[in-house]
């Protein structure tokens, strides 16, 4: 998004000239007089472009984003729940009942095509097709009649709610890149992720909290590393940077003041802090200075609105027991959930939710029980408590791995146990609220879930279609850096209109 700042460019084109000017020597004698000027004349031409991308967001009151939505939106946040580690569809939501005849089958050659496998079953002998050991029930209050695992009947009973997309494929096989694809739009460290850009593009609706928030919860299965770059700011100013709410007395690092050290004295040490800051930023014109103010302050606030975010007791019983009886042990996915519609409920832009431990290469039944006993019934409360409170309409709520897992058993295959490889090819997603369709089933895979046979939805279609119901068009919402305009989609990503109201 370009926005023609004057002051924004002013302040580049002298932090420039400073810059030569502390290089004057080495400079003048490289280039020479006449073409210093030339440069620095290009740079006025086109500075208010540069410089309001390169300044946005930041200044002494906060997190501005960059102007708010390019039409009128359908949704004011996201809660995003990633399944860390690459949930088995097959075993979830892609109902797949005439594998039961292929039990232990190879996988027909004609079906994987050729196509790319990982290290860890590249060279196995055989791929054995492993059916689902788990039945699945259609749940009539879904306009498609949503098939849905028994491991997931909380989640099955929202089903009238849910837009579950059965097509959903990604770039990325294994998974730290395809981890970063997914929340960043591409498998190359170092991009912001999408919180960010929603911190960028909305601005912060609470002066009280950060915009974009990260809750993590451990499961018990195979756990994948989860980096911080995963929340990381990337080329954009530091203040959209994802901020970590821990468990224990701690929930955010740094936060409470020294033993010794009174609200009082905080206040004024920030002041001293903030009035030397602000003559740094008078004579160099960086712009991460004046984001590091408002950060400081924003820490300040964050002292008593924290504990009262993360203090459940003003909730009912009755909520808690919807969450489960998890919910009021900090750091579980229950209680996570419940955290987040307490976020959402304080205008808080982006939150995410990670849920480690869906790596199941093997034990895969065992593996899988445990995860879908920790996440069905939470993640079914926060849609039913979001529809209560009328924030569902305006949320969009995003469950979805990095990708999925394969129709064949890696390893050893029994009637009562199998494992699954990473599969990018064909996986299942599902959203709710936010203007998405609610009841559907979209699109659909071959007879042995493997390949999509109809309406793909790939990652940046996805984020596309999310920015899209936030009220930006996606190749629109840009930053620029070293010369070129970046975007979450990258360049690609197309709305898929089928998906909405």
């Amino acid at each position: 998004m370009t926005n023609h700042d004057p002051v924004a460019a002013r302040k580049l084109l002298l932090t420039r000239r400073r810059l030569f000017g502390l290089s004057a020597g080495a400079i003048g004698g490289l280039l020479g007089r006449a073409s210093l000027g030339s440069l620095l004349s290009a740079d006025a031409a086109r500075g208010a472009s540069l410089g309001a991308d390169l300044t946005s967001g930041a200044g002494p009151l906060g997190n501005l984003g960059i102007g708010g939505p390019h039409f009128p939106a359908k949704a004011k946040r996201v809660i995003y729940m990633h399944m860390e580690g690459g949930p088995s569809q097959l075993d979830l939501f892609d109902y797949k009942p005439g594998l039961r005849s292929r039990f232990d089958q190879d996988l027909p050659n004609s079906i994987r095509d050729g196509q790319r496998l990982t290290g860890m079953t590249s060279g196995q002998a055989r791929f054995p097709v492993a059916p689902s050991m788990f039945r699945f029930s259609r749940y009539p209050n879904s306009q498609d009649g949503a098939w849905i695992s028994e491991l997931l009947p909380h989640t099955g009973s929202v089903a009238r709610d849910l837009c579950v997309v059965r097509s959903m494929h990604t770039d990325a096989i294994n998974h730290e890149p395809a981890i970063t694809f997914f929340q960043t739009g591409n498998q190359v460290p170092g991009r912001p992720s999408f919180g960010s850009w929603m911190s960028y593009g909305l601005g912060n609706a609470n002066e009280n909290l950060p915009a974009f928030v990260v809750l993590i919860s451990q499961g018990f299965g195979n756990m994948q590393a989860l980096s911080e770059r995963f929340w990381s700011s990337g080329f954009l100013n530091g203040e959209h940077q994802g901020c970590k709410i821990r468990t224990g007395d701690n929930p955010v690092l740094y936060l409470k003041d020294p033993a010794g050290v009174s609200r009082k004295d905080r206040r004024r040490m920030l002041d001293l802090v903030g009035a030397l800051n602000e003559k740094e930023e008078a004579r160099s014109f960086d712009p991460e200075i004046a984001t590091r103010m408002a950060q400081y302050e924003m820490a300040y606030r964050m002292q008593m609105s924290v504990p009262d975010l993360v203090d459940f007791k003003d909730e009912t019983e009755d909520t808690l027991a919807m969450y489960g009886p998890e919910v009021q042990k900090p750091g579980t996915f229950a209680a996570n959930c419940l955290l987040a519609r307490r976020l959402a409920e304080r205008g808080v832009r982006f939150i995410q939710l990670y849920m480690r431990g869906w790596d199941a290469h093997s034990n895969l039944p065992k593996e899988i029980r445990d995860q879908t006993a920790a996440v069905d019934q939470p993640q079914a409360a926060l849609i039913r408590d979001l529809d209560q409170r009328g924030l569902l309409d305006d949320t969009i709520v995003l469950w979805s791995g990095e990708f999925g897992r394969t129709v064949y058993s890696q390893g050893t295959l029994t009637e009562t146990n199998y494992g699954r490889d990473h599969h990018p090819r064909a996986f299942s997603s599902w959203l709710a609220g936010g203007g998405f369709k609610r009841g559907i089933v979209h699109g659909e895979t071959d007879d042995f879930g493997y390949n999509i046979a109809r309406d793909p939805v790939s990652v940046h279609d996805l984020h596309a279609t999310m920015l899209h119901q936030l009220g930006f068009d996606h190749e629109r919402l840009t930053h620029r850096v070293q010369g070129r305009d970046f975007r979450l989609t990258d360049v690609e990503g197309t709305v898929q209109h089928s998906l909405l109201d």
